[in-house]
């Protein structure tokens, strides 16, 4: 009997390639990208990986940041600031510009460092895995506010996200719902329905170049959806560790 491959390597096979490399190495690659997906209708999550080793990432960032505000798309945009890889002060302060050029911000990183850095700065939001330990009361405690929830692998972590999604459409922040697999998208449209959530009070979130035959039909049923775009050098591999299981 021939060996099936794992589930990382069959998630893998089942991207397309140009999803994995991301919209391009450089800042203008994202830039351009991000203006083709607002113009048909859907948001953007800015999750630009500069190169393993660069001096300062941050910088690169924040001329993204600029550039994003310059092109006009900063009412449509988010940028997700990865906390562990920044550090605190330098997390911190690309957040401060983004939100001052008009960008909304997604805090990705450990609880522990993200949950105190959402409560000073008023308006972030932060990335939760629903796989993650302590996901749940992570939610309860965010739910007021912008979460991106994510999902993870199997059906333990599909119950994970089924709870963290009741408790955050429940309450009075906006989720965005990270998930392509058409069960949980169905559930989220029920949830929202069911807790009479308003289109613009929610989100789905969902990988560039993957199912976007499904993110045009959302567009065009009223939802909300956002495209995670990966950019820079660094973007293929963070892609990789994040199909195989290990952000």
């Amino acid at each position: 009997m021939r060996a099936q491959p794992s589930v990382p390597v069959r998630r893998l096979l089942g991207r397309p390639l140009a999803a994995l490399a991301g919209a391009g190495p450089r800042v203008d690659d994202a830039v351009r990208v991000a203006g083709e997906l607002t113009a048909s209708g859907r948001a953007v999550a800015l999750e630009h990986v500069p190169a393993a080793g660069a001096a300062d990432p941050a910088a690169e960032l924040r001329d993204l940041v600029g550039r994003v505000s310059a092109a006009g798309l900063s009412a449509r945009c988010e940028l997700t600031v990865p906390v562990e890889r920044l550090g605190v002060p330098a997390a911190v302060a690309l957040a401060g510009a983004a939100r001052e050029a008009g960008l909304g911000v997604a805090l990705a990183g450990a609880g522990e460092l993200v949950r105190p850095l959402a409560a000073r700065l008023p308006g972030a939001g932060v990335v939760v895995p629903a796989d993650r330990p302590g996901a749940e009361e992570d939610c309860r405690a965010l739910a007021e506010g912008p979460v991106r929830l994510t999902g993870g692998r199997g059906a333990a972590a599909d119950l994970a996200f089924v709870r963290c999604l009741n408790v955050l459409m429940a309450g009075g922040g906006r989720p965005g719902i990270g998930t392509t697999d058409p069960r949980l998208v169905a559930i989220a449209g029920e949830r929202a329905a069911w807790n009479e959530r308003a289109p613009d009070t929610w989100e789905y979130v969902m990988p560039w170049r993957v199912r976007t035959d499904e993110q045009r039909r959302l567009v065009a049923g009223g939802y909300g959806v956002r495209v995670a775009l990966p950019s820079g050098e660094g973007a293929a591999a963070a892609v990789l560790r994040r199909l195989a299981g290990r952000s």
